[in-house]
């Protein structure tokens, strides 16, 4: 039995379920990532920059550990269901290698944007799969030595987690400016409301 499709303009109620779990998840993982930075900043050590506290989720370290391990354990739970989902649906949301030749040759606006979206889609499930990656490498790297040893030191590999934050919000960004130049506000809106 095929689910009813809705209206055009309005997502349906799982993607709009998902992308606001997917807003809330990584503001809460982010502000509990700033206070464990705070703990042990990555660039310049102990006596490295700070961020102030109203930033921050968690209290201290150990409090903003668990922030970050909860939200990571529900995106990553909520990350998995949507993508089944897309599957079940049989949605091409992913890019494939004709998405860089439309950007590249096509004439028609339509076709580059959504090209563009199917990049911007992609480049955001790997940024979040190293994500995850190296985030499991920093909480267990007895645990995961191999996967530690892909990122060659402790240093580089903290680098690396720490720098998904800002790749994932220019993401973020691309993938809402995309949105409204393809469907406006009300695509935006109905994304998340």
């Amino acid at each position: 039995m095929q689910t009813p499709t809705p209206p055009r303009g309005i997502q349906p109620l799982w993607t709009r379920a998902f992308h606001a779990l997917d807003i809330a998840l990584l503001l809460v993982m982010v502000s509990s990532g700033l206070q464990i930075y705070n703990a042990n900043p990555v660039f310049g050590g102990r006596e490295g920059m700070t961020l102030p506290a109203p930033l921050l989720l968690g209290g201290w370290l150990g409090g903003g550990r668990q922030w970050h391990f909860a939200g990571m354990g529900l995106f990553a739970l909520n990350l998995g269901i949507w993508i089944a989902l897309l599957l079940r649906q049989r949605h091409r949301r992913l890019a494939a290698l004709d998405d860089v030749s439309s950007l590249r040759a096509s004439q028609s606006q339509p076709r580059r944007r959504l090209a563009s979206h199917r990049l911007v889609y992609t480049a955001m499930l790997i940024v979040l799969s190293l994500a995850l990656l190296s985030g499991l490498a920093m909480y267990k790297p007895a645990s995961f030595w191999w996967l530690s040893g892909c990122f060659g030191n402790w240093q580089t590999l903290r680098t690396v987690h720490f720098a998904t934050v800002p790749a994932m919000a220019a993401l973020t960004l691309s993938h809402g400016v995309l949105s409204w130049r393809i469907g406006g506000l009300r695509l935006l809106r109905s994304m998340v409301g």
